[in-house]
């Protein structure tokens, strides 16, 4: 059997079987098979998340080939899908009927089922994470059978079961609670970073949609504020688009990582250069056009959610950190928010977060890098992205989730036979 890896190549595993399943029906048959001969199983969407958290040795469920449209309710604006979709198909589909999701991360090839299972989330001060506007489940649970909840229907089990991690069942569809289709107002700067961070309360507000990023060292940040707008669209040209998104961010970034990889000396120099290229960008267009960018460079990351008020001093932490490393970090510190829900696992239960995401460069050091950066997130209280590369334990993280017992009794109703279980699993939820 080949060797399945993730989109970071970071991860990989030999499972005994992978199996493309088109139905649901077919999703309860390879469960079923696998459950009564003691087998596990693990499902896996586009393969994004930088944890092990889709691989196994047992049998591989890839959803690949469970993309399709099931239906649309346009009058209420709801949409339900098979697990496997891209978020960035599905919005093509949205779109098509006047439609489009409510907020997005910059990254849009993941499936909509990964996506919900990890709280992926994109950034706005009152928008919580993608699980949040998922008004309906089905999935296959351990022994085979086929639950289905929603809003009206067990909705407790929907609150808990939309971000499963993987361990609850093999999501197979999802109804999505849509918005009218709408235009964003984008706009970026270099802005002095101490001052956005004194006021980073009012920055996170100053926009539906507000982040920045900046270069460990760099007393610059690059902002971005998305406004809703009702503003004619004034797009990017295809010149200025494949300049900036594939040329200058994928292109000629992807050869500075490189050179950076083989001559560490000169990633000082090299990390300036790119600073030095951000500048302004004023641009109307449609939502997930503004939300998403192509992703070529290939890199590990880690991402935490803290209160948004310890951000400041956080990041401060974390920018003094990375002068101490023994070796360069060439990729930019991201900083975005996002509001308190009520999911069980959640990684916004209870609280709005501030989030901080680091990265580094495949095939560079990152590991002192991440354990210091994740010790100065454990002062905080901070929750990892379930997708992004941690190193916590379920005896850490128990406390950080008041309704973990209310998950882990959910587990035990829906896995009592750990079919699903895998190395990451046995690790952050024991």
């Amino acid at each position: 059997m080949a060797t399945v890896r993730n989109w970071a190549r970071n991860q990989q595993c030999d499972p005994v079987e992978v199996e493309h399943p088109t139905t649901t029906e077919e999703v309860a048959d390879i469960v079923g098979r696998a459950a009564s001969s003691g087998r596990t199983v693990k499902a896996i969407g586009a393969g994004h998340s930088f944890t092990s958290t889709a691989m196994t040795d047992g049998v591989l469920v890839s959803l690949d080939r469970m993309n399709r449209v099931l239906s649309i309710d346009r009058e209420r604006a709801r949409v339900t899908v098979q697990a496997g979709i891209e978020l960035n198909v599905l919005s093509e589909r949205l779109a098509e009927v006047g439609l489009a999701m409510p907020n997005l991360g910059d990254i849009n090839v993941q499936s909509i089922a990964g996506a919900i299972a990890t709280a992926t989330h994109g950034t706005g001060r009152s928008l919580g994470n993608l699980a949040t506007v998922i008004v309906g489940l089905e999935l296959v649970d351990g022994t085979g059978s086929v639950v289905r909840c929603d809003d009206q229907n067990d909705p407790d089990m929907l609150r808990i079961a939309r971000v499963g991690i993987g361990a609850l069942g093999v999501v197979t569809e999802v109804t999505v609670q849509a918005v009218p289709a709408f235009d964003l107002h984008a706009h970026e700067q270099v802005e002095p970073l101490v001052d956005v961070l004194a006021d980073l309360e009012g920055f996170m507000s100053s926009a539906d949609h507000a982040e920045l990023f900046f270069f460990p060292g760099d007393g610059r940040c690059q902002t971005k504020r998305n406004r809703r707008t009702s503003d004619p669209p004034r797009p990017p040209s295809r010149f200025a688009y494949v300049r900036d998104k594939y040329l200058f961010e994928n292109v000629a970034f992807g050869a500075a990582c490189r050179v950076a990889r083989r001559f560490p000396s000169l990633a000082p120099r090299i990390v300036r250069a790119m600073s030095d290229t951000a500048g302004e960008r004023d641009l109307v267009d449609r939502s997930d056009r503004v939300f998403a960018s192509p992703r070529k460079v290939r890199f590990v990351e880690m991402e935490y959610g803290i209160p948004l008020e310890h951000v400041p001093e956080a990041v401060e932490r974390i920018d003094a950190l990375v002068k101490s490393l023994p070796h360069p970090v060439i990729f930019p510190i991201e900083v975005r928010s996002s509001a308190a829900d009520d999911i069980a696992l959640s990684t916004g239960y209870g609280r709005d977060n501030g989030w901080i995401a680091v990265h580094q460069y495949r095939g560079m050091p990152f590991e002192d890098y991440f354990r210091g950066v994740e010790l100065i997130m454990d002062d905080y209280a901070g929750r990892p992205h379930w997708g992004k590369l941690h190193f916590q334990t379920a005896d850490t993280l128990r406390e950080r989730y008041p309704e973990w017992p209310s998950f882990a009794d959910l587990r035990d109703r829906l896995d009592p036979d750990r079919t699903f279980r895998n190395a990451y699993l046995d690790r952050v939820l024991g």
